[in-house]
């Protein structure tokens, strides 16, 4: 039987999480079965959710605008998995400090656009991951900081401060794992139970 996993495609790297979610599931021995989604009515039928990067302003518009925003909150309260970097993280935070978004509530933390710096400011770096036994090459750009953490858990720190924490079923990252052929992220968040 295979999986049922949605990656929310209103913006950002869609493709590219398909692909890592299809890579990790292969390496804990999943089938997945992928779907872009748009619209509302199909959140409801996914085992696994991915919320991806972009613009956090426009993304929380369009999931209110769309209907996606309840049926996303109600996925996590039925203990369902999601995986939200960078906008993505923004959006699923319960405080990202800018009356323009529309935060979902699903992770404990608060959150400060683009903190890491602009576009030109983009950098890779080493990991020690919670949960992972090797370093994940994580590639940050215009990451936002995770500038306070309620009851989520960190994973993984950057230079002092948290760039991955878990709440629940839902894993947040500052960095975007889907820009590396390294699927761990996503087999973290989506397989760690198994």
């Amino acid at each position: 039987m295979s999986l049922n996993a949605g990656v929310i495609a209103v913006q950002g790297d869609v493709s590219e999480h398909a692909d890592a979610i299809r890579r990790a599931g292969t390496a804990h021995g999943e089938s997945v079965a992928v779907t872009e989604i748009r619209q509302s009515g199909i959140v409801p039928d996914c085992d696994l959710l991915c919320m991806p990067g972009g613009e956090s302003t426009a993304i929380s518009r369009l999931l209110q605008s769309e209907g996606i925003a309840p049926e996303i909150q109600a996925h996590v309260e039925a203990g369902k998995p999601v995986l939200a970097t960078c906008a993505g993280l923004i959006v699923a935070a319960t405080d990202a400090d800018d009356e323009r978004v529309d935060n979902l509530g699903l992770l404990d933390v608060t959150v400060e656009r683009n903190a890491f710096g602009r576009q030109k400011d983009s950098f890779e770096a080493p990991l020690d991951v919670t949960g992972l036994d090797e370093p994940y090459p994580a590639v940050f750009i215009r990451a936002p900081l995770i500038s306070d953490v309620g009851s989520a858990t960190v994973l993984a720190e950057w230079d002092g401060r948290p760039v991955a924490v878990q709440d629940g079923p839902v894993v947040g990252t500052s960095f975007h794992p889907e820009l590396t052929p390294d699927s761990r992220i996503h087999g973290l968040a989506f397989f760690a139970d198994e």
